[in-house]
């Protein structure tokens, strides 16, 4: 049963996508209750997995794909990490889809990709090995694509044309880099230990470069980050899904692999990599938030705050030291929480109130209370306010820069709070202290497709839901099951210098 057990999870979201894609538009029941059905039984696997992994236990599934290659799904700390992640907020975002959509066209489709992408994830983060981590990253390319695309409007096929146009080059650089350390020393396998000596240290710095270009595009680094912004064109449980659960966070996680699994920490100090990714961190944080800022519409300024604060993992991961690898790992679920909120927020606003710009916010707090406290929420949190959960990674990434005598950090992290504070708090002060439009001087008010209400339970739970995790986590940070505590065995496991 044990060797069943990855695959088994990678199955419950594979296969009710595969479904979903033959169900009739009318099967509303039967579709919910695929994609719900398969969340669920996701989640009470990763529960279970979480208290054995904790007490010992290994699983893996491994098969050969051709002679000298396997297909190898493995759970360890770092994986359950990431899944945990994934399929706790692939339920959540299930019921905001559901919700959300209501009886729109074209939901099988939809539904068929959301899973295939969630699906894709988990085998992401299961990868043993870099040729399984590749299937699985070429697998989520293509599961997204459709979702970007969903409207078919020119706005959202020019998106899509985009992240192509970023995604397949990656892919190109990401093979090379694969087959390049493959046929040198063989099928690298990420719980074993890597003997790189038959390459020279040129070779390694280029393999290394390959890799950040290849993951990269997916993590958002600048100047790899054009395709996100403009995948805004997508609906929210997309953007919700693309910036917190799957695609920044799929090539965040593959840095943390390569650094950690592939080259070690000592190594990349080594070649001077380390510096020079930690500095494409800092440049992208500091980038993406004064894009940020120059921001009027509400989603296209959290996507670049999301070029930023994915960095924040990168980062941590680059100063090669435990403190910040334990912030970056923290932040990796701190920053899904606290964005997916945002987006949830965003999605509301425009589908229940038409807003979709920044200036449109005067006064919806009173009108709309629950989302408005939940994206407040989740804006402070992105500032790094405590209790937040946003405070604890920022807080262990400066620890990390000093413990690494990379002090210069230490200014990176203040001045991005000051930007993240400067693009938030006007959001935050429209919302809550700003009079709302009368209808008499604004006719779009009074011909609003939905009467002004923040709708049904399952369209503003979930955002109430993330908002107050990410309270949670950073209010209970030093709990047994906290991320943050999660992190802290990982790093205490692989014995991270």
């Amino acid at each position: 049963m044990s060797e069943m057990l990855p695959l088994l999870i990678f199955l419950s979201a594979f296969l009710p996508a595969i479904i979903t894609f033959f169900l009739p538009q009318p099967a509303y029941g039967w579709r919910n209750g695929l994609n719900l059905g398969g969340a669920t039984l996701a989640l009470a696997l990763v529960v279970y997995m979480l208290w054995s992994v904790s007490n010992g236990a290994i699983y893996e599934t491994r098969f050969n794909l051709v002679p000298g290659l396997y297909f190898l799904l493995r759970v360890d700390e770092l994986s359950l990490l990431f899944m945990t992640l994934s399929v706790s907020l692939w339920f959540i975002t299930t019921l905001y889809a559901i919700a959300y959509f209501g009886t729109k066209p074209n939901l099988s489709r939809f539904f068929g990709f959301f899973s295939l992408c969630i699906a894709a994830t988990i085998g992401i983060a299961l990868s043993g090995t870099l040729i399984t981590f590749f299937i699985f990253f070429e697998m989520l390319t293509l599961s997204t694509w459709p979702l970007v695309v969903h409207k078919q409007n020119k706005e959202s096929l020019a998106a899509g044309l985009s992240y192509l146009r970023y995604a397949l080059p990656g892919s190109v650089a990401l093979l090379v880099a694969i087959v390049w350390l493959n046929s040198a020393i063989g099928p690298i396998e990420f719980s074993q230990p890597v003997n790189l000596q038959a390459l020279d240290d040129t070779s390694l710095r280029i393999i290394f470069a390959l890799f950040i270009m290849g993951l990269g595009v997916k993590a958002a680094l600048i100047p790899l980050h054009g395709w996100l912004p403009r995948a805004m064109a997508a609906p929210a449980p997309v953007s919700s899904l693309l910036h917190a659960v799957a695609v920044v966070k799929a090539g965040a996680f593959g840095i943390i692999r390569v650094v950690h699994d592939v080259f070690g920490v000592n190594l990349m100090v080594e070649l001077g990599v380390g510096l020079i990714l930690a500095l494409l961190a800092s440049a992208t944080i500091i980038w993406g938030s004064i894009r940020a800022l120059q921001q009027e519409e509400i989603k296209k300024r959290l996507a670049f705050s999301t070029v930023s604060q994915v960095s924040y993992i990168v980062l941590g991961v680059a100063l090669a030291g435990p403190y910040a690898a334990i912030g970056a790992l923290a932040h990796l679920v701190h920053q899904g929480l606290m964005k997916i909120t945002l987006f949830f927020c965003a999605g509301i606003y425009a589908e229940r109130a038409e807003i979709i710009r920044i200036d449109a916010l005067n006064g919806i707090g009173t009108r709309m209370p629950w989302t408005s406290v939940s994206f407040t929420l989740g804006a402070i949190g992105m500032i790094g306010l405590p209790p937040m959960a946003g405070f604890i990674s920022k807080y262990y990434l400066g620890l990390g820069a000093l413990e690494a005598g990379q002090s210069w950090v230490i200014a990176i992290l203040a001045i991005s709070t000051l930007l993240n504070a400067a693009y938030f708090l006007p959001m935050i002060y429209r919302i809550w202290f700003l009079d709302a439009p009368k209808a008499s001087s604004v006719p779009e008010i009074s011909t609003l497709k939905h009467p002004l209400s923040e709708g049904s339970l399952t369209l503003v739970g979930p955002a109430v839901v993330t908002a107050f995790a990410a309270l949670a986590v950073g209010l209970f940070a030093g709990a047994p099951t906290s991320p943050l505590s999660w992190a802290t065995l990982i790093v205490e496991r692989n014995d991270t210098p």
